[in-house]
């Protein structure tokens, strides 16, 4: 599954540094597109505002196909405490375009599967696809909102997976 969850990382990324180049986030050095792995970062005390962070929860198989098709689910967090020129009175509007950027960014629902241990990374057989995603409420903690939402990652596992 791991192919699949790097494929549908990737395709978020690239998707997002398209629609809004301006949300970034500065990690180890390198000024990135606004989206990471929390599994492939080091622990956070605060998860970072403005960003979107990606949590792989459970893993399922579905084996009465012709093939294994592997199901992962994918939370998505993100929060936002507004802008300083706007003294964060504009969190509600910040959050407002997350969930309007998240929504973009997942459209289409579905991505081509690679293989990113190579170099440059190999196109696999099959594609990465997902459902619509489910968003939570708002969460108020003092001058921070936040928000999930949960996306069903689908991928048939190749051979050599």
């Amino acid at each position: 599954m791991q192919n699949a969850k790097d494929s549908f990382y990737v395709a978020l990324r690239t998707r997002l540094a398209a629609l809004n180049p301006e949300r970034t986030i500065l990690l180890r050095g390198a000024m990135r597109p606004g989206i990471l792995v929390e599994e492939a970062e080091a622990p956070f005390s605060q998860l970072p505002n403005d960003v979107f962070v990606l949590r792989w929860l459970g893993l399922g198989a579905d084996l009465d196909l012709g093939s294994v098709m592997a199901v992962e689910e994918c939370e998505i967090l993100y929060q936002t405490c507004g802008t300083q020129s706007f003294g964060g009175l504009d969190r509600g509007r910040s959050l407002s375009d997350m969930d309007d950027e998240l929504i973009a960014i997942l459209q289409p629902f579905f991505t081509a599967k690679l293989n990113y241990t190579t170099t440059p990374p190999s196109a696999m057989l099959t594609q990465v696809f997902w459902d619509e995603p489910g968003f939570a409420p708002v969460v108020v903690q003092r001058d921070r909102l936040s928000r999930w939402a949960r996306v069903m990652i689908y991928s048939y596992q190749e051979q050599g997976e």
